[in-house]
């Protein structure tokens, strides 16, 4: 989306790096991420308060009552909080409580404390949250103007923006974090793409490297922006890290949604190997030699089109995410480029996959749209049921479909990924769809097999028809010699007035 995600962007960040000192990246990632969560489970907690205030002066409620020893009683009753799918807040773990103690020089012993009982109280968040707040020699003055940050920001807004604060820290904190940066976060436009082509309305979610869980959460804003229920998405993750699984179950929390994530390494350790999931959406590490390929037993039920060798664990993920796939299911995901071309016993692999009809969509993505690696990148979309568009693959080049964020980003904005996305629905709806010399073709199996395999999108869309240029050469030439002109003598005014200042300061040249 092209502007700013959230306002306050420069503050929030400036104050983190207060913050920062000489903590490592990863560690004051925790705890800004960890602060965030927590108001935001404060937050929830005090809407509820207000819900059950509003009950208990309701006539027609099985909480009304008058009395204010009861509507007391109300208050403090846990049920009214977790029947409503709220965290229980202890009172010295409350939001208020640590903004009046952000002055004093304990308050990381009372956030850290504020983060124990919260976990005491709620099992669901046992060793989740982050207990670091007097580590590191943390600066704790400037751990009170945090506080105090995030309140004054937050104050008047919804829940939905402390999880957008959330995920504006994460995509910073990804950007910051070198080449383990993205590992946890998959940049929103690309997460969005993934979401608006699959359409993911209701069902299973699979993500088998699902970091930090971008991939479940937008899932989860594209049903609510087509007023689906969040009650009929059933989210299930995989993560190699112990940090990044916290990660995903608070991004997970922070927008009220539920869902099973698991420990454990993919490629020896599939922690659900019964699954067969409606969606699969992942960003899984591109090339990812020395994976372990020794340790995968021959007979492994993933590797029915052949056994992916060690130097590159492209061919693991793509046969890993058609295996979770149910009979009508459908995925999309990220690669690096090379494994749309590869030859070698990838591409014997790629070659089977096609010949299976497997492949429903290829979409060429542009350039530097992740933060910690150049190498470039496609989706995949695979779909078990082809039905209406049987022996057939959609190609889309979108290497020129973006928008300059920086010298160093790209990214999509809402109408770019809608331009993007809505040539697949058409294609997937059935539609004889016309092909767009340079942008989208659709392609025969027999075609494919005539191009080796290979599924580039460039290779069939072709090169976009450049528009004819009907100005004269004379009259062009005799425009651009005018403009010329004048920016040469706007360029000698500007070196004399820059020369007449450095003459005041006594450095004339």
């Amino acid at each position: 989306m092209a502007g700013k995600e959230i306002d306050f962007d420069k503050e929030l960040w400036t104050a983190a790096d207060l913050l920062r000192g000489n903590v490592a990246a990863n560690e004051y990632r925790d705890v800004i991420l960890g602060l965030v969560f927590l108001k935001y489970l404060s937050d929830a907690f005090f809407v509820r308060q207000e819900e059950i205030k509003s009950l208990c002066a309701d006539k027609t409620s099985d909480l009304y009552t008058d009395d204010p020893e009861e509507i007391s009683f109300e208050l403090k009753e846990r049920d009214n909080y977790t029947s409503a799918n709220i965290f229980w807040v202890h009172e010295n773990a409350r939001w208020s409580y640590l903004l009046e103690n952000a002055t004093q020089p304990d308050i990381g012993k009372k956030v850290n404390d504020a983060m124990k009982l919260i976990e005491e109280e709620n099992k669901d968040l046992k060793g989740l949250l982050p207990k670091k707040y007097l580590a590191y020699g943390l600066d704790q003055h400037n751990l009170g103007q945090i506080i105090t940050l995030l309140t004054n920001i937050t104050a008047g807004h919804d829940k939905d923006f402390l999880g957008r604060i959330y995920e504006y820290y994460m995509s910073k904190f990804a950007e910051r974090g070198g080449s383990k940066g993205g590992e946890f976060f998959t940049p929103s436009s690309v997460v969005k793409l993934l979401v608006e082509m699959l359409e993911p309305y209701k069902g299973r979610i699979f993500d088998p490297a699902c970091g930090s869980g971008g991939m479940f959460v937008q899932s989860l804003k594209f049903i609510e922006a087509h007023q689906g229920k969040k009650s009929e998405l059933a989210v299930y993750g995989q993560e190699n890290i112990e940090d990044y699984v916290k990660l995903c179950k608070m991004n997970l929390a922070i927008r009220g949604l539920s869902g099973e994530i698991l420990m454990g390494n993919s490629y020896h350790n599939d922690q659900f190997k019964s699954l067969k999931a409606d969606f699969v959406i992942a960003n899984p590490p591109f090339n990812d030699s020395q994976w372990g390929a020794a340790r995968v037993p021959d007979d492994d039920p993933r590797f029915k089109y052949g056994i992916v060798a060690d130097g590159n664990a492209n061919y693991l993920w793509v046969q890993h995410f058609i295996t979770h796939l149910s009979n009508n299911g459908l995925a999309g995901f990220v690669m690096a480029n090379g494994s749309m071309s590869v030859s070698g016993k990838e591409g014997e692999i790629r070659e089977k996959i096609i010949r299976d009809d497997l492949i429903d969509c290829m979409v060429a993505l542009p350039e530097r749209l992740f933060y910690t690696t150049g190498i470039p990148a496609c989706l995949w979309f695979v779909s078990k049921n082809k039905s209406n568009r049987a022996g057939k693959t959609l190609f889309i080049d979108a290497r020129k479909i973006y928008y300059k964020v920086d010298r160093a980003h790209n990214s999509l904005s809402t109408e770019q990924i809608e331009q993007i996305a809505s040539v697949y629905h058409a294609f997937k709806a059935g539609e004889d769809i016309e092909d767009v010399k340079g942008f989208y073709k659709v392609v025969d199996t027999k075609t494919i097999e005539e191009n080796r395999f290979v599924l580039t999108p460039g290779r069939y869309v072709g090169v976009e028809e450049v528009v004819e240029d009907d100005e004269p050469f004379v009259e062009k030439m005799e425009r651009l010699t005018l403009e010329l002109h004048d920016q040469f003598q706007r360029s000698n005014e500007l070196e004399a007035i820059i020369r007449a200042n450095l003459e005041e300061l006594g450095y004339g040249v």
